[in-house]
């Protein structure tokens, strides 16, 4: 029996059987996102490119195409909806509007206290083609997709740092003391 990872999914291939697959909820992709200021965003994108690697035998660097995803993450949007439609997901979303938008939001990091704040926002793109991808997973005939109700530990500790980050910067915003130049 094998057991590999992907999109935070527990994979076991058991011969003469569907793969099972433990999927992460859109909502906690993008509240996990939110909490770790995007960077469960950047794992997000390295799972789901690992997941297409497996699942196609593409011979691609799922790390390279996170890390840079400025230039893979219109052609992963492309794929998770191609995979999704072929599934049955009837709904449908604009590639490169969600492209867009995460990279703009995503640039907003470079902005001056505490406009850098609305670099958050780009985590709200990933929405949808989390659930797109999910969908498409519970939907098909290799897969056998299970969703765990909670967080597992990992999740946790995201939460949990990210929480007091979270807290460290509002009370950095809020609570510092106004310099004058």
């Amino acid at each position: 029996m094998e057991s590999n990872q992907i999109l935070d999914l527990n994979i076991t291939d058991e011969s003469n059987s569907k793969v099972e697959i433990e999927i992460v909820d859109g909502m906690k992709v993008l509240i996990l996102s939110l909490v770790s200021f995007g960077l469960y965003g950047i794992w997000w994108i390295y799972k789901s490119w690992r997941f297409f690697k497996e699942k196609d035998g593409l011979d691609i660097m799922p790390v390279a195409r996170a890390i840079f995803s400025i230039f893979f993450l219109y052609s992963l949007f492309e794929n998770i909806q191609h995979y999704a439609k072929s599934n049955g997901y009837q709904k449908s979303y604009s590639s490169w509007a969600l492209f867009a938008g995460q990279i703009i939001f995503s640039i907003a990091s470079r902005l001056p206290e505490p406009y850098w704040l609305i670099s958050i926002v780009s985590s709200f793109f990933l929405l949808a083609p989390a659930n797109a991808l999910n969908f498409a997973i519970a939907n098909s005939e290799q897969y056998k997709a299970t969703t765990i109700s909670g967080f597992n530990g990992r999740q946790i500790a995201v939460l949990v740092i990210g929480g007091i980050f979270w807290i460290l910067v509002l009370a950095g915003l809020f609570l510092a003391p106004e310099t004058q130049y």
